[in-house]
């Protein structure tokens, strides 16, 4: 057979030009966007741009100054968080703490919630008059508040830190649920004391997950931008998502796109060195003689330390929900002298209180914008999981493909290391113009959903490629015999198999996408509203009440979507079956 006929008889299998059509999709959504960004920034009409950013008058106050801000907040997130999701994951998996699974449930419930929800429950407690308004129940009851505490890195860190350290737990966790009791009892038989035993045995064997707990905590840290807009910019705290937004928001589009490459640039470099840390290093814990953890006995520090994480878990999971609701029925802002009612929530107009805003549940402009943001995390679920779906067929139908493998790859991880702001900045640069025949989508429900779709292409295409994997090819070789044709196959076979756990990545995708704030906020118009960009603005506006509502409306539709994400992953478990 020549070259010719291979090649005619390649492009005769629908498979081949499914897999073109998925490179080429997110070639459109990855590749173009980044790539429009990096050329607005060299084109004619952004001369000087990247001089004015690296080394001019104006640097510091563009780059250097809210660089700095960025590796502060995000060093101490990642540091705090590691430390606090460690301490709490070897207190629920490793130690004999009262009330255990309580406690890993409700430390995983921060990261549920939007941050800029904590952020508002901070900003309640501890406001003060710096910036004028009407200070926090603090200050309220005559307690003074230092400036460091109520505005600042110091909030911002610890807000950030209170958020995602859910994430440094989870992965801490499962990385302690792996270490056996045999190497555990090994060194206890050679006489090492329990504190040798966590310095030179389990430390080192999680030492992978904590580092991937700082790196994610890190990267988090940095590009979020709703906390140091809330409790950063009234006192001209800039991070680079901050500076990057009132560059655009501002009309400085050239400038803000080299920050939106600068931002880019260093959480790829702190994502590379963690790599590199742990390359070619041994961790392995499992054996084929591994048993289950086992539990440390605390002994008479065995309540002390569970107060403790108690108290961590609370103050982060329990408490700000609290405030937000309390808040929400107070008529005065942040005192109680003015007593409670419920017109926040279902109040008219009244010119007497809140300059005549309604309640959010009658006002059309938040029930718009409620259907705005359940119709956006639905399409993005929706289409993120599709993708991520068919890109995985195409890999498992061609493996021996491998230019295809290493292209899907890239373009799947890349918008990982893209912070949200930036992403939201490439698509403005790509798509905010007529670019050939493609018009300006700027100000459409479509540009929000595509790139809420590229920031979702990592988690939805590892959790396709997983739920793929668990599916034996022998499966499908059976079905071949049996004179089966591939769409029926995957009609009857495959997809059943693999539905709930596609259904289970489209629904936290869809939780990302309604608490998310940085990836939409400089694509929203008044022509697009979303909950989370009206937060933002009732909170910069000081309707404090309003903005602390609509963040609760945000998160009870977050936490209802992710207890049935939950649920879903406990219906994966296979089933045991007797005879």
């Amino acid at each position: 057979m020549t070259l010719s006929q291979r090649a005619l008889t390649v492009a005769r299998r629908p498979v081949v030009w499914l897999a073109a059509a998925v490179v080429a999709v997110l070639g459109l959504l990855v590749a173009l966007p980044l790539a429009g960004l990096v050329g607005a920034t060299v084109g004619p009409d952004a001369d000087g741009a990247w001089s004015d950013v690296l080394a001019s008058p104006l640097s510091s106050a563009l780059l250097w100054e809210p660089l700095g801000g960025s590796l502060l907040v995000g060093l101490g997130t990642g540091a705090l968080a590691t430390v606090v999701g460690g301490f709490l994951a070897w207190v629920v998996v490793m130690t004999d703490a009262p009330w255990r699974r309580t406690l890993g449930a409700l430390a995983a419930i921060p990261f549920a919630l939007p941050s800029f929800a904590i952020a508002l429950a901070w900003e309640t407690v501890f406001r003060n008059d710096l910036v004028g308004g009407q200070p926090g129940l603090l200050a309220g009851l005559g307690i003074a508040v230092p400036d460091w505490l109520a505005w600042g890195p110091v909030p911002v860190t610890l807000t950030l830190v209170a958020h995602y350290y859910s994430l440094s737990f989870v992965v801490v966790a499962a990385a302690l649920a792996n270490v056996g009791g045999d190497v555990v009892a090994a060194a206890r038989l050679t006489g090492a004391s329990r504190w040798r035993v966590a310095t030179r045995v389990v430390l080192p064997s999680v030492g992978p997950a904590l580092l991937s707990g700082f790196l994610l905590a890190f990267a988090e840290g940095v590009s979020n931008f709703a906390v140091p807009a809330l409790l950063g910019l009234p006192v001209r705290f800039q991070t680079l998502s901050t500076r990057l937004y009132g560059s655009i928001s501002t009309g400085d589009t050239e400038r803000g796109y080299v920050l939106a490459i600068v931002l880019v640039v260093v959480a790829g470099m702190v994502l590379l060195v963690g790599n590199r840390l742990t390359r070619g290093r041994s961790f392995s814990t499992i054996t084929g003689k591994a048993t289950r953890a086992q539990r440390t006995r605390l002994g008479a520090a065995r309540w002390p330390l569970a107060m403790l994480a108690w108290v961590l878990v609370v103050v982060t999971a329990v408490v700000p929900g609290i405030v937000l609701v309390a808040s929400t029925l107070l008529r005065r802002t942040h005192t109680l002298d003015g007593g409670f009612t419920l017109h926040y929530w279902v109040g008219d107009s009244d010119p007497d209180i809140a300059q005549g805003v309604r309640g959010v549940l009658r006002d059309p402009v938040v029930v718009d914008a409620l259907g705005g943001t359940l119709a956006l995390g639905v399409s993005v679920a929706v289409g993120a999981v599709v993708l991520g779906a068919l890109a995985s067929i195409v890999l498992r139908a061609l493996p021996k493909a491998r230019a295809l493998h290493g292209t899907v790859g890239v373009l799947g991880y890349v918008p990982f290391l893209v912070p949200g702001v930036a992403l939201g900045a490439a698509f403005i640069a790509q798509l905010g113009t007529p670019t050939g025949p493609l018009p300006s989508l700027y100000g459409t429900f479509l540009i929000l959903v595509l790139a809420g779709i590229a920031a979702s292409l990592p988690f939805a295409f590892q959790t396709a490629r997983a739920a793929f994997g668990q599916v034996s090819s022998e499966l499908d070789e059976a079905a071949v015999l049996t004179g089966a044709r591939g769409p029926r196959r995957f009609g009857r076979i495959t997809l059943p198999l693999v539905s709930r756990g596609l259904a289970n990545g489209g629904v936290l995708v869809f939780v990302t996408m309604v608490r998310d704030l940085s990836v939409v906020v400089l694509l929203v118009t008044p022509a697009t509203p979303l909950l989370s960009m009206q937060t933002f603005r009732y909170a910069s506006e000081g309707f404090t009440q309003h903005a602390n509502a609509i963040t609760l409306v945000i998160a009870a539709v977050a936490v209802v979507a992710t207890l049935l994400s939950r649920r879903l992953e406990r219906g994966t478990e296979p089933e045991k079956t007797t005879r």
